[in-house]
């Protein structure tokens, strides 16, 4: 009986193995890396380390997002805003602040994920 090479494109997952859940990763280790032992008795994070190592998947470490300076700017400007928030009395102000805040907050996560 010859053994194929799992890889992670012949898994053909539906989303990314951080996405998945701890009962879909272990179904996942069961059915298609009986190599992989305990799996039963792990936790998330663990499984998804073993599954790593076991498809050889490298991360790299260090990596620095090059959008870092825009991004803790930014985060410095919703410190700020969510300072005068508090301060402002009018609803309708509280509420424009609010919305600017969360902008922000959605480009910060944009150009932390376009690494």
């Amino acid at each position: 009986m010859s053994e194929e090479k799992v890889t992670l494109e012949s898994l053909a997952l539906k989303k990314p193995l951080d996405k998945l859940t701890t009962k879909e990763l272990r179904e996942l280790c069961i059915n298609k890396m009986p190599l992989i032992a305990g799996v039963s008795g792990m936790d998330k994070d663990t499984i998804i380390t073993n599954v790593k190592e076991f498809l050889e998947i490298v991360e790299e470490e260090g990596a620095v997002s090059p959008y870092k300076d825009q991004i803790l700017t930014i985060k410095g400007q919703i410190k700020t805003m969510r300072a005068d928030k508090v301060k402002v009395e009018s609803r309708k102000d509280r509420t424009l602040l609010r919305r600017k805040i969360n902008k922000l907050k959605k480009r910060t996560r944009a150009m932390a994920k376009a690494v």
